[in-house]
C-alpha cells in the first residue's frame, strides 16, 4: 500500500474513531447524567469542557476531510502519487495531532500548536496542488 493510500484510509479511519468517541461520550453522558439522548445540542454548547472540544474535533474532521480525500484520490486516479507519497503521512499525522491536541486542551500553547498542525495540512495540500498544476 502506498503512503497516499495509507493516508486516505487513515483519514477515513480517524473520522470513524472520532465519531465513535463522540457517540461514546454522549452515551456515557446520557447514562450518568440521566440526559435524554435527543437533547444534545449539535454544537456541543450543553456539554462543557472535553465534550465541547470533542464536538469541535468531530466538526473539524468533517469540514476538512473532503479536501484531503479529493486531492489524495486525484493523485491516485491520475497516477501522480509520486507527488503525494513523500508527505502523505505528514498530512495524516498533522490531522490526527491537531485533533488530539484539541481534545486535550484549549490553552494558548495548545491552540498555537493546533494552528501549526493545521498550517502543515494546508501547506501540504497547497504544495501538492501546485505540483499537479505545473506537471
Amino acid at each position: 500500500m502506498s503512503n497516499t493510500q495509507c493516508a486516505l484510509l487513515g483519514l477515513a479511519s480517524w473520522q470513524v474513531i472520532v465519531l465513535f468517541l463522540l457517540a461514546g461520550f454522549r452515551l456515557y453522558t446520557s447514562i450518568t447524567q440521566k440526559k435524554p439522548a435527543n437533547t444534545f445540542a449539535p454544537d456541543g454548547s450543553d456539554v462543557p469542557g472535553f465534550g465541547q472540544r470533542l464536538v469541535r474535533v468531530h466538526a473539524n474532521c468533517y469540514e476538512n476531510i473532503p479536501l484531503y480525500l479529493a486531492v489524495l484520490l486525484f493523485a491516485m486516479v491520475s497516477n501522480q502519487t509520486a507527488v503525494t507519497d513523500p508527505s502523505a503521512m505528514i498530512l495524516l499525522g498533522a490531522r490526527v495531532g491537531q485533533s488530539v491536541v484539541h481534545m486535550i486542551s484549549t490553552s494558548v500553547p495548545a491552540v498555537l500548536l493546533r494552528f501549526a498542525l493545521f498550517l502543515v495540512q494546508v501547506l501540504t495540500v497547497v504544495c501538492w496542488l501546485y505540483q499537479f498544476l505545473t506537471a
